[in-house]
């Protein structure tokens, strides 16, 4: 088992798409963040899902945020397979252990306890999943979190933190663009467009830690449902158009200084 790092949130209001917080009835809020933006990605109700919008070619990373004073450890299911092992995700597996109100960003496929392969929106045929055989489970995040059986201790709640984004990629963002006006809307209505790819390697250090479950089935299972915008428009999850926000008389921050005259 083991444990990591930290990110941020943005929320978004579309008129009558509404984005909606991450869900926060079990001991872990689950969201996603891209990487190449810093943006904690909008989530969107559609039956009984959860749904983001993913940029083609973009990293992102799975955030979890342990809400409570205790310990607890997180199984991370992505695209099916567990992202520590590579074998199909099951809750009985090996996971990652928060301690108590740990903001945490998991950044990739875990190879080594120095080591991840980036977590890359990709094309569906070019997710891990599939290229490893599985391609059934392709565009989901889920987790499954247990409880300790004996917590050393109840830690009270720190003042909130938010750390610095992550500069955008503009030549990313180009090509996720161009991939997303690509396709006839029934195709991309009725096939998932978008996988996790096996991406480049980073540093993320871990190491093991002691961990008795309190039970045998998780006391909570949760999961995100992800695809390109493109796909979310033609199922009616987001509108057609982007919607842009109405002007504000105080969209915050100090005057900047005007451009130099010219000579």
């Amino acid at each position: 088992m083991y444990r990591l790092s930290a990110c941020l949130l943005t929320v978004l209001a579309l008129c009558g798409f509404r984005a909606v917080p991450p869900p926060s009835s079990g001991p872990v809020a689950l969201s996603l963040v891209d990487r190449d933006t810093g943006e904690e990605l909008d989530q969107y109700p559609h039956r009984a899902d959860r749904w983001v919008a993913g940029a083609p070619g973009h990293r992102y990373a799975v955030r979890l945020r342990n809400l409570t004073g205790e310990r607890v450890l997180v199984v991370l299911s992505v695209d099916g397979v567990n992202a520590i092992s590579g074998v199909t995700a099951a809750p009985d597996q090996a996971g990652y252990v928060l301690e108590p109100w740990q903001d945490s960003e998991i950044t990739g496929w875990r190879k080594s306890s120095a080591e991840v392969a980036q977590f890359v929106f990709t094309d569906h045929g070019d997710s891990y999943a599939s290229r490893t055989g599985r391609p059934d489970n392709v565009g989901v995040v889920g987790i499954a979190v247990f409880r300790e059986a004996r917590p050393a201790y109840i830690a009270p709640a720190p003042m909130p933190r938010r750390p610095a984004p992550v500069i955008a990629q503009d030549a990313r963002a180009d090509r996720a663009m161009a991939a997303e006006a690509s396709g006839a809307r029934g195709e991309v209505r009725d096939r998932q467009q978008l996988g996790t790819g096996h991406g480049g390697r980073e540093g993320s250090i871990s190491h093991a830690a002691r961990f008795e479950r309190a039970s045998r089935a998780p006391v909570q299972v949760g999961q995100i449902r992800y695809d390109t915008r493109a796909r979310l428009v033609a199922l009616g999850i987001l509108p057609r158009h982007r919607v842009h926000p109405a002007p504000r008389a105080f969209p915050g921050g100090f005057v900047p200084d005007p451009p130099a005259r010219g000579r």
